[in-house]
């Protein structure tokens, strides 16, 4: 399948997607907690967005990955 062949392994991918949700996940938390002030509740609004994003990141990743335009050669 051509979206899952790029330049890339896709442990790279993956590792990328989890360090980037982990940062991702902490601004939501400290966002969610400031505005509702509500540990409970930003940390419910934190935990439900993280899987979501990172499936979505992770076909993001490995898209771009699979386009050659902008790439060096």
């Amino acid at each position: 399948m051509i979206l899952f062949n790029g330049r890339e392994a896709h442990s790279r991918s993956l590792a990328k997607a989890v360090s980037w949700r982990l940062l991702g996940s902490i601004d939501t938390f400290v966002l969610s907690w400031l505005f509702t002030s509500d540990v409970k509740a930003a940390g419910a609004i934190a935990v439900t967005e993280v899987a979501t994003k990172m499936v979505l990141y992770y076909l993001h990743e490995r898209t771009w990955s699979s386009i050659g335009w902008g790439v060096a050669k």
